[in-house]
């Protein structure tokens, strides 16, 4: 694979997408804007390139076949609404390249969410979808088929709660033309949210051909430097990547999280785990476009 992975990438695109007073209490979370208001998710992706943002990550998190069959949409639109998430950041993408000189075209990432992300209650944050393995198989394979055919660089599978979970895209990701990357979310410096350590998920991974970079996401920010120790050791030559959210609490009865963030704090944390190893950094929910333009900014001073 000749695909060479950026430095920064994008943070949360809830937030930007609130922040522009969007209302995202909805099953599909972002991906309601697809058809609703699609605007909205192109500037959303411009803030993040404008802030320095090298690869952006699509709407598709919370987007996928059966959330658009559940909600009436017919099969032939749900397809056509997973391809216009990457078809909206190729949009930002042009926009930005328009009007900035820069050395290299950013890369476009199709999200992959858990299936937990499907069920809308939070159940990334555990793992326990209480399902078959070959029902985890079809609900994944089917948006993967219809993203593969995109014009997506690679994809981020990722807020990946269980090794079951990992295990079930690794098989699908055999056959993709596009590579990946797969991160975890954590629920401490050494396990997954579902209780696996995360030396034997990764472990799991480091030989398969089409994935680029393991790491962590939507993991709260104080458990990123053990596990990026933990992980440092036995990726081989994947990278690492690294997007936590910012370590506020999150209530999915109420799709809220409630706490503080500060950029400055999340740079000084974020210039630790390049130095543990960390080759890919950006951020998840609540970590916006100013915190990835800090990040940026003490790029250019190293």
């Amino acid at each position: 694979m000749d695909l060479q992975l950026p430095s920064i990438i994008d943070g949360g695109l809830s937030n930007a997408l609130e922040a522009q007073g969007c209302n995202l209490d909805h099953p599909l979370w972002t991906a309601r804007l697809l058809d609703e208001h699609p605007e909205a998710i192109v500037r959303a992706h411009l803030a993040y390139l404008k802030a320095g943002a090298q690869c952006i990550i699509t709407s598709s998190y919370q987007a996928s076949i059966q959330g658009f069959l559940d909600l009436g949409y017919d099969l032939a639109f749900a397809k056509k609404l997973l391809l216009r998430t990457v078809a909206l950041a190729q949009r930002a993408v042009n926009e930005y390249m328009k009007e900035n000189e820069v050395p290299g075209r950013p890369l476009i990432a199709a999200s992959i969410g858990p299936y937990g992300a499907y069920l809308a209650d939070g159940s990334e944050y555990r793992g326990n979808y209480g399902m078959s393995r070959q029902a985890l198989y079809d609900f994944h394979h089917d948006r993967i088929q219809v993203l593969d055919t995109s014009a997506a660089d690679l994809f981020a599978c990722e807020t990946i709660p269980s090794r079951e979970e990992a295990t079930v895209l690794s098989d699908i990701l055999r056959d993709t033309t596009k590579p990946a990357w797969i991160s975890f979310s954590c629920r401490d410096e050494a396990h997954l949210n579902d209780g696996t350590p995360i030396d034997q998920a990764v472990r799991s991974l480091v030989d398969h051909s089409n994935v680029l970079a393991i790491g962590v996401n939507c993991t709260a920010p104080k458990y990123v430097s053990g596990l990026i120790r933990n992980i440092k050791p036995i990726v081989g030559d994947k990278k690492i990547v690294v997007y936590p959210n910012s370590g506020e609490t999150y209530f999915p009865e109420s799709k809220s999280w409630k706490g503080t963030s500060d950029p400055e704090v999340f740079v000084a944390m974020a210039s630790e785990w390049k130095e543990l190893g960390a080759d890919v950094l950006g951020g998840c929910c609540r970590i916006g476009p100013e915190h990835i333009r800090r990040l940026k900014d003490s790029y250019d001073r190293d």
